[in-house]
């Protein structure tokens, strides 16, 4: 997704925890010379700090938005199914880092949520689509909302409420 972006020729980093994926989609930038988007290795839940002489030469992630457009697109179940987030604070950080949000929302009966499970408890009744709307609204105004066709999955087009400060 991050690469139909880039070609439209919008600015896209792109960050993904997996090595291989990250540098896949590096070298198929590389070969297609698509000089919009930036491929990056980077742990969401541990994301690198500002660095360099007095932490001023390289900005963190946070300090480099925000930014007009975040795709989140098979996260949000890693993020609070993962990493025990709840979605509260997952509104937050979405909230910080852009003015608009397309986010994917994966049903906990998802095979891909239920491999998540599949080795620990479910500690997380309020992981459902209810709670994920009403969460996401304390934040964002809901622009548009996509079943997916024959999965277990929805998606939103969310933008940020702008605030009197902002």
């Amino acid at each position: 997704f991050s690469r139909l972006a880039s070609r439209k020729g919008a600015r896209t980093i792109s960050f993904d925890l997996d090595p291989a994926a990250v540098e896949k989609n590096y070298l198929e930038c590389n070969e297609k010379d698509d000089v919009n988007l930036l491929p990056l290795l980077l742990d969401l839940t541990n994301p690198s700090p500002s660095t360099g002489w007095r932490n001023r030469e390289r900005m963190s992630l946070m300090e480099r938005g925000p930014t007009d457009m975040v795709l989140a697109l098979g996260v949000i179940h890693h993020l609070s199914i993962g990493n025990n987030l709840p979605f509260e604070q997952l509104v937050l950080f979405f909230n910080e880092i852009g003015r608009f949000l397309v986010v994917e929302f994966v049903d906990k009966q998802d095979s891909n949520v239920q491999r998540l499970l599949a080795n620990r408890e479910d500690i997380f009744p309020d992981y459902h689509l209810e709670a994920f709307e009403k969460a996401f609204g304390q934040c964002f105004f809901l622009r548009e909302k996509i079943e997916v066709k024959d999965s277990l999955r929805t998606l939103y087009l969310m933008e940020r409420k702008e605030h009197e400060t902002d």
